[in-house]
């Protein structure tokens, strides 16, 4: 099977690696850029542990501070697999989406022990904050980078989608998915859709590319990488 991977140009690279372990090809398509916003260090006061919610968080963080001995809970696998890369000593993965990392902080931490800093983008999915709050614990978010939409398909994807060349799309962010409905919308190629697949991360996803013409639309049965990966060869 040939896919379009979606996600960002670093992500993607691991994405490609994962499908071509299952025996698919990934062709990368990302549709959304990581600008990360310069500013001081940051201040760890008081923090007993560090929130990420993407790999592009782990990333962004690590433009910005030296400091890895800080526990980082993890939204997912992939999220958990970068920051062990870049040298955190202690990383807990929830496996799932926001509210399983609420979930997490509250089995493994103590509101008495410290604040959580969550390292994240300009916009971010769902409401850890008040997951977390209503948990008792202090929560501050950190801008550290900025998610740049494409304004056009990657010529590759295009080209692909244009000679029939694609069987399926993996879509992992409402966001994504309402790029990529923009972005196909503007190179004329939603007929081309008719025999691809949508393999989405989670019904939100499904939700922002469902006017669009697939042959089918799949959602992981769990919002991870690995079960979304599944769906695949099911």
């Amino acid at each position: 099977m040939r896919v379009l991977v979606t996600r960002p140009s670093e992500d993607s690279k691991r994405v490609i690696q994962a499908l071509k372990r299952q025996g698919h090809a990934g062709v990368a398509a990302p549709l959304l850029g990581v600008k990360y916003t310069p500013g001081p260090e940051l201040d760890f006061t008081g923090v007993q542990a560090l929130l990420f919610t993407s790999a592009n968080g782990v990333r962004a963080f690590c433009a910005r501070s030296d400091e890895r001995h800080l526990t980082a809970l993890c939204v997912g696998d992939a999220t958990g697999r970068e920051a062990l890369d870049v040298g955190f000593e202690t990383v807990k993965s929830a496996g799932g989406d926001v509210e399983a990392l609420a979930a997490l902080v509250k089995d493994a931490l103590d509101p008495a022990q410290g604040a959580l800093l969550h390292p994240a983008g300009s916009k971010v999915a769902g409401d850890l904050k008040s997951l977390v709050e209503n948990a008792g614990f202090a929560y501050r978010r950190e801008v550290l980078y900025e998610a740049i939409k494409a304004t056009q398909l990657p010529s590759a994807a295009l080209e692909a989608l244009r000679q029939n060349d694609i069987d399926g799309v993996l879509l992992f962010s409402p966001r994504t998915g309402a790029a990529f409905t923009r972005l196909v919308d503007k190179a004329g190629v939603r007929e081309k859709l008719a025999s691809v697949t949508a393999y989405c991360l989670s019904a939100a996803v499904a939700g922002e590319i469902g006017n669009l013409p697939w042959k089918d639309v799949c959602i992981a049965q769990t919002p991870d990488q690995t079960a979304l990966l599944a769906l695949l060869d099911a």
